[in-house]
């Protein structure tokens, strides 16, 4: 049986888990200067998201936000959809607890290309959800900004109850029980969204999350590609891709996907650094592990996991020093979940 010197962490990658800390304030401005951006903040390990309109020098803020990663979204009319991870946790705050952040808003030609066709399609079926059903699922948004979670799931409910027919409904339900580690329902309502709308990106990439942490690695491929093909510019995409590839063994096409993560959002959630760490501790290429742990930690120094990466980080730059490997007490240490 083969030994993961960093299984622990790779299991953990992609529900990220702060310190406990009081709540902090999130400040942002948006270059260029986008007057009225819907901006959006979505928990990456917890269900819960709020939002706001930016000024008009494009300043926003989010107050008594509890400290984790997030993505954050904005959304412009003129220049279409633009993510970020973002940790708002308290080594990146200053001293009256605000995390400072500047959104740079660009689009690539997929981008560009994508937003053109959204805001001249409107699809029968989005027609055809009832005024009462998207009134629900503003109620669930409004539960989920309270950490009202079981509120959120009622609202959203009723909406599939009154219009079956409601993707984004299903998705969030599927995206709630994911977060809540329900992860066999989660993949049934992610089936509902995709029985509707096949080529739904949201339920795609989420399918192929759900599949992963059930094990299902060779069947969450085909959806793992497929959210690629249709986002070649999202870094959630290219990094599930990426781990996909890796549980399979392909680590040429794991790296491969992971380096485009890291390109497009550096300090993603899922956190493509780690996997890569493990891959090249596999291939003796120490140097190049270090770097993907050191990278980590700088921009998730308050991750509970930190502590076990400064222990791994250790464990590697003795084997880098002495030319041996780590023990196999050492090596049993670090794969103990």
């Amino acid at each position: 049986m083969r030994t993961w010197l960093l299984s622990t962490l790779i299991v953990l990658g992609a529900t990220p888990a702060p310190v406990a800390a009081g709540d902090l304030e999130l400040r942002g401005r948006i270059v260029p200067p986008l007057r009225s951006a819907w901006v959006g903040l979505q928990s990456a390990d917890r269900p819960f998201h709020t939002q706001t309109l930016s000024d008009l020098k494009g300043r926003f803020r989010f107050k008594k936000i509890k400290p984790g990663g997030y993505a954050l979204i904005v959304f412009h009319p003129k220049w279409g959809e633009q993510r970020r991870s973002v940790e708002v946790t308290p080594s990146f705050a200053d001293k009256k607890n605000r995390v400072e952040i500047t959104i740079v808003v660009k689009q690539s030609k997929q981008a560009r290309e994508r937003q053109t066709m959204e805001n001249h399609t409107v699809s029968v079926r989005e027609l055809s959800v009832s005024r009462h059903a998207r009134t629900e699922f503003v109620k669930a948004n409004q539960r989920l900004e309270k950490h009202d979670v079981k509120g959120a799931v009622a609202h959203l409910k009723k909406a599939v109850e009154m219009s079956p027919q409601f993707v984004d409904a299903w998705n969030q339900l599927g995206t709630i029980a994911y977060q809540n580690g329900e992860h066999a329902q989660a993949e049934a309502y992610f089936r509902e969204a995709l029985d509707l709308q096949s080529d739904a990106f949201g339920p795609v990439v989420n399918m192929g999350a759900a599949l992963l942490a059930l094990g299902r690695h060779s069947e969450a491929l085909g959806y793992n590609r497929y959210a690629v093909t249709l986002r070649p510019d999202d870094a959630l995409a290219n990094s599930q891709l990426g781990l996909n590839h890796f549980f399979l063994g392909s680590n040429a096409q794991a790296i491969k996907y992971l380096q485009t993560a890291k390109g497009i959002d550096p300090g993603h959630f899922s956190l493509p650094q780690v996997t890569l760490a493990e891959i090249y501790s596999r291939q003796g290429k120490v140097a190049a592990a270090i770097r993907e742990l050191e990278d980590y930690i700088a921009r998730h120094p308050d991750s509970e996991r930190a502590a076990l990466t400064l222990k791994t980080l250790a464990r590697l730059k003795t084997q880098a020093a002495t030319g041996k490997p780590a023990d196999a007490e050492s090596r049993a240490t670090s794969s103990q979940p």
